[in-house]
């Protein structure tokens, strides 16, 4: 998520705080025509983001020069705020990511149609321009700036932002700091973790306060149940009120033995055993529950949610092998995410391929310039809040009389 500050910040801290959503700021600057800066003739935004209001400009008589000098010092000051605002920190990284623009209302769409671009020029594969009112036409008027558009109140009667607030008072930069600091400190849920005996070694089962869910990780080559990276996507989703068990699907010997890490049919058959294992474990029977797997673990996935007793509710793979388990992709009914790194380009193709042989509602996603193990900058982090977002939409938990609650 990202707010445009400083009016923006105090909305956002409120619905990241709602979301669990990581927060950031996007900083535009409203180009003010001369002698009425309120009244937008434009705004500039970071990575050169620009958008002029002809209209506005020719109503007002504003000349290129004048335009020009007004433009300059915006830039200036953005560029003041943005360095103050992040303290020398990174972007929060957007590229694959929904990521929802959050302003304190919408007058002439100048600033919001600023960010907007911004956030799809960082890569944003969805964005969402979200504020409390905005006049009645706002949707026409930023029509193709976002992908969906939510407003609190949007009347048909509209003057200016400011009248439908009570305390309208500017802002400060403090206070969008501290707005951010709020927003983006540590969050650690309550989670009991304890471990359940498998034949392959002992699973690490997490349980957050009140599950929803549990997602079984099934690991492929060069990685098991101690995976950093595998820990990263789970306690990601125990902020999202899943359970996890990570396990190993080999001995520690039999991991040695190249044909077994390659054998879906051995993979498949021990996380199909282990699942059947944890829907009985007492924390965890009874919830819906998907699959998270990892290289050749995925092909374990599509495995075992292939059989005939397997109800899985999602299925997301991270740099997997599902293709290893071609025979059974078209018998998964299960809701399929494919994430694969932009740069392990055989394995893309590989994943495209065996999209087309899925019969069940899929999608396929790349995360621009990672590579298998997702090491670069940011790259853990959009597998894990696009596996969070995929799980939290698919896994349901059913109530009484076989009706499905979603979470």
């Amino acid at each position: 998520m990202v707010a445009l500050p400083r009016g923006g910040a105090p909305v956002a801290v409120e619905v990241a705080a709602a979301l669990g959503a990581p927060l950031d700021v996007c900083v535009i600057r409203k180009v003010g025509v001369p002698g009425q800066p309120e009244l937008a003739m434009g705004a500039v935004g970071e990575d050169g983001a620009r958008v002029v209001n002809q209209t506005v400009v020719d109503a007002a008589g504003v000349t290129p020069e004048q335009f020009a000098a007004v433009e300059a010092h915006e830039r200036a000051e953005l560029a003041r705020r943005a360095a103050a605002y992040r303290a020398g920190r990174p972007p929060v990284p957007l590229a694959g990511r929904t990521v929802l623009v959050v302003d304190d209302g919408v007058a002439t769409g100048s600033s919001a149609l600023a960010a907007c671009r911004m956030v799809r020029a960082r890569g944003a594969s969805r964005v969402v321009l979200a504020v409390p009112v905005a006049p009645h036409d706002w949707t026409s008027r930023l029509a193709g700036a976002a992908d969906a558009f939510v407003a609190v109140h949007a009347p048909s009667r509209f003057l200016a932002v400011g009248e439908f607030y009570q305390d309208f008072r500017q802002t400060t930069d403090d206070e969008v700091l501290a707005a951010l600091a709020r927003a983006n400190q540590p969050h650690h849920p309550v989670v009991e973790v304890h471990e359940l005996a498998f034949p392959t070694g002992p699973a690490s089962v997490a349980v957050p306060e009140h599950p929803l869910g549990v997602v079984l990780f099934a690991h492929g080559s060069g990685s098991g149940r101690d995976s950093p990276r595998n820990r990263q996507v789970a306690e990601r989703l125990h902020r999202e009120g899943l359970a996890t068990v990570l396990f190993d699907l080999l001995t520690p010997r039999e991991a040695e033995d190249r044909w077994k890490v390659f054998d879906p049919g051995l993979l498949g058959g021990r996380l199909a055993e282990a699942t059947r294992t944890v829907r009985r474990h007492p924390p965890l029977a009874g919830l819906p529950f998907g699959y998270f797997g990892a290289s050749t673990g995925a092909a374990a996935a599509v495995w075992a949610a292939a059989e005939r007793d397997a109800e899985p509710g999602a299925i997301v793979s991270r740099g997997g092998r599902p293709d290893l388990a071609r025979a059974r992709l078209p018998l998964v009914t299960a809701p399929t995410l494919l994430i694969v790194g932009g740069a392990d380009e055989e394995v893309v193709e590989l994943n495209r391929q065996a999209r087309s042989e899925l019969r069940c509602e899929s999608a396929l996603q790349v995360v621009p310039g990672a590579g298998h193990l997702f090491a670069e900058p940011g790259a853990l982090e959009t597998v894990a809040d696009l596996a969070t977002q995929w799980f939290a939409r698919y896994l349901t938990i059913r109530q009484p009389g076989g009706d499905r609650a979603e979470h």
